[in-house]
């Protein structure tokens, strides 16, 4: 059996609930900007393409969506314009 105190670290102070929540700034408000991952790349695409990539991302910026689904792709298309 091995000894808690060696195995554990305690000089790392998490909150009350033994999680540290990394994405909350100091002042507990949520973060200002999100964290990006890859940058969009749109050198290869058609000016249409370019609109609708943009388009997208802005909206996945603004609403806090990770994905998105087909309803929400077909009103952003709708925005630039676009119909059937």
């Amino acid at each position: 059996m091995t000894n808690p105190s060696t195995s554990f670290d305690n000089t790392v102070t998490p909150n009350e609930t033994g999680f540290n929540d990394r994405r909350k700034s100091l002042s507990g408000s949520s973060p200002v900007s999100e964290r990006r991952q890859f940058s969009p790349s749109y050198e290869s695409l058609s000016d249409d393409a370019k609109e609708l990539g943009s388009a997208v991302d802005q909206y996945k910026l603004l609403n806090r969506r990770r994905f998105i689904d087909y309803e929400e792709l077909l009103g952003i298309i709708q925005t630039l314009g676009y119909s059937r």
